[in-house]
């Protein structure tokens, strides 16, 4: 599977009491499909993975694969503390048709770089879906190398790599190791504002989870960079600068409630989600923090 261009972390909508709104994620995830993105990336940070019971996952999985009908490949997160329970995963991603599988290294305890690539070999050998592996050192705690990488890559192990380490000098390392082996990995950036620096270090596409606000500066985005005009790429990524202001403005939050929090209550605002409900234990945004949001999103014409 050689998958590019634009696959957003889709955000988890819930109802005020915390149940899974599927109405709303039908909303969002035809917003999106209809917008024209490449596919779509569920079960990962932005989607709440780790704050999903192994039923909850079940319920979004099987929505997913309900609403996109194959219109676009689904990609799963299958993240998870130990080898065997990401192996659990994967058989459950495999049972309701998931297209690939997106794995972080193990985490909680503490290991090298010879665990991590076991890891990997051990869940290739479990499956036949691609495996796409996350490089998040901030929540696993520790850097996929790029050696390791393009190892696994060009032995068949890995399909590809969605990168949010924020290491752009280590991306563009692993951009030119790749091309050298015949570029066996697909690579992708999981940051919202430099989105054209990962194209010019030679992405094949990004997964950026302000795509559920406005797929469609993203979409225009790759379809600029696939021409050459790297003019209208620039112009579209400050656009996508101004807007992820929404993550910043806010008072008193930080990570996942400032983030994925200000995801949710913009698209709330703009009627996409019903609620914007977050998952215990973090509360949703304050009344201030949702004005700061609408004002950011009506600069930019969203509101």
């Amino acid at each position: 599977m050689k998958l590019q261009g634009i696959i957003p972390p889709v955000v988890t909508p819930l109802t005020d009491d915390h149940e899974f709104d599927e109405v709303s994620y039908e909303r969002l995830l035809n917003r999106m499909i209809d917008a024209g993105v490449d596919g779509l990336f569920v079960l990962g940070s932005s989607s709440e993975v780790v704050f999903s019971t192994d039923e909850r996952r079940r319920e979004i999985i099987e929505a997913a694969i309900r609403i996109t009908d194959g219109r676009v490949p689904v990609m799963v997160g299958v993240i998870d503390t130990a080898t065997p329970r990401v192996i659990e995963h994967i058989r459950v991603a495999e049972e309701l048709g998931a297209d690939a599988v997106v794995a972080t290294a193990p985490f909680y305890a503490i290991i090298g770089q010879k665990e991590v690539e076991r890891h990997f070999r051990l869940l290739h050998a479990a499956t036949d879906l691609p495996i796409f592996a996350y490089d998040l050192p901030q929540c696993v705690h520790i850097k996929l190398q790029g050696d390791m990488l393009v190892r696994l890559g060009s032995e068949g192990v890995l399909a590809g790599v969605k990168d949010s380490s924020g290491d752009d000098v280590g991306f563009r390392f692993l951009s030119i190791d790749n091309e050298q082996l015949g570029h066996p990995l697909q690579l992708f950036t999981g940051h919202e504002v430099v989105v054209d620096g990962a194209y010019l270090s030679g992405a094949d596409g990004a997964v950026p989870g302000l795509a559920n606000v406005n797929p469609d500066l993203y979409v225009q985005q790759w379809k600029a960079f696939k021409e050459g005009d790297w003019d209208r790429v620039r112009e579209l990524q400050t656009q996508e600068a101004r807007l992820m202001r929404i993550t910043s403005v806010t008072e008193g939050e930080t990570g996942f409630a400032a983030g994925v929090g200000a995801f949710k209550t913009a698209l709330n605002l703009m009627g996409i989600f019903d609620s914007p409900q977050m998952p215990e234990p973090i509360l949703p945004l304050d009344a201030k923090n949702r004005e700061a949001i609408a004002k950011v999103l009506k600069e930019e014409g969203m509101l």
